[in-house]
């Protein structure tokens, strides 16, 4: 068994590990990832923005590559592109048709333009690497206070807007015929989400980024419609992923990416097992 254990990684010093300065930063950073994903998450599910989500975490890929190779800060970058990608979405795309098609046209230009500087960056390929697939064990104090800044941002702007963008994202139309700036509403809730994405991109990476940003507030969606309770199991959600992912990827000396994104899924797939009666019921009743 001992050998077993040593083959796949296992470190006996792991309560140890746990407690070492990087590792409160994982925690610490992971966390704020975890309530920003979990504030924007419930509008990001309702209003079916999973496809922008996806594509702003690769639009902020060559502001990142680019920002190295200028000797830049790679998390400056990847915030000015996904904000500048949203606006740019949020200007060409006002109806959901409109807004696929210029999401589909700014993430392949971004992509091509990701992966002409990720081939000038050789010398930084940790960075791309990071990028793709995150690396919260590197999070540093510097990157915490942003973290910290967005998620205090996002919580600001939705105590102002939050019950306008609600009705905005499930009825439009009525809450056109109400005098909502509808658009300007949308245009908003894609910066936000660009915000999200920032900080969510260097924990999981841009390929896993729906582990934090539409995993968790889908699984509270299971339980309950009300934006405030879906907010707060959202977060819960994000919170014991992240918590989780990180103690084992420290037992088994792996990265903490997979384990978070595995723990998320293990939740969503718990929650759709134990509503499914509910939801089963329901769907008769409005039969």
């Amino acid at each position: 068994m001992t050998a077993l254990l040593a083959e796949i990684g296992y470190q006996s010093n792991w309560v140890e590990i746990l407690g070492a300065p990087f590792m409160r930063n994982a925690f610490i950073g992971g966390a704020l990832v975890a309530l920003a994903g979990g504030m924007i998450g419930y509008f990001v599910v309702v209003r079916g923005g999973e496809f922008a989500a996806h594509a702003l975490g690769h639009i902020g890929f060559p502001g990142a590559t680019g920002a190295v190779l200028l000797g830049l800060s790679p998390t400056l970058g990847l915030g000015v592109f996904c904000v500048a990608g949203a606006l740019v979405i949020g200007a060409l795309g006002h109806r959901a048709r409109e807004q696929a098609v210029a999401t589909g046209t700014v993430l392949a230009f971004a992509t091509g333009l990701g992966i002409l500087f990720a081939s000038m960056a050789t010398r930084n390929t940790s960075t791309v690497t990071s990028v793709l697939f995150g690396n919260l064990l590197a999070v540093s104090s510097d990157q915490i206070v942003v973290f910290a800044v967005v998620a205090v941002v996002i919580a600001a702007v939705l105590v102002v807007v939050a019950r306008p963008l609600t009705l905005a994202s499930v009825s439009p139309e009525v809450a056109a015929a109400k005098g909502v700036p509808v658009r300007a509403l949308g245009t908003c809730f894609l910066v936000l989400m660009a915000l999200a994405t920032t900080v969510a991109v260097q924990v999981v990476g841009t390929l896993l980024l729906f582990a934090l940003l539409v995993t968790p507030p889908a699984a509270a969606l299971r339980f309950s419609a009300r934006p405030v309770v879906v907010c707060g199991l959202g977060t819960l959600f994000g919170l014991v992923s992240v918590v989780l992912g990180l103690v084992v990827s420290v037992v088994f000396n792996l990265p903490p990416s997979f384990f978070i994104v595995t723990v998320s899924t293990l939740i969503w797939a718990t929650s759709l097992v134990s509503t499914r009666e509910r939801h089963r019921s329901t769907a008769n009743v409005s039969e």
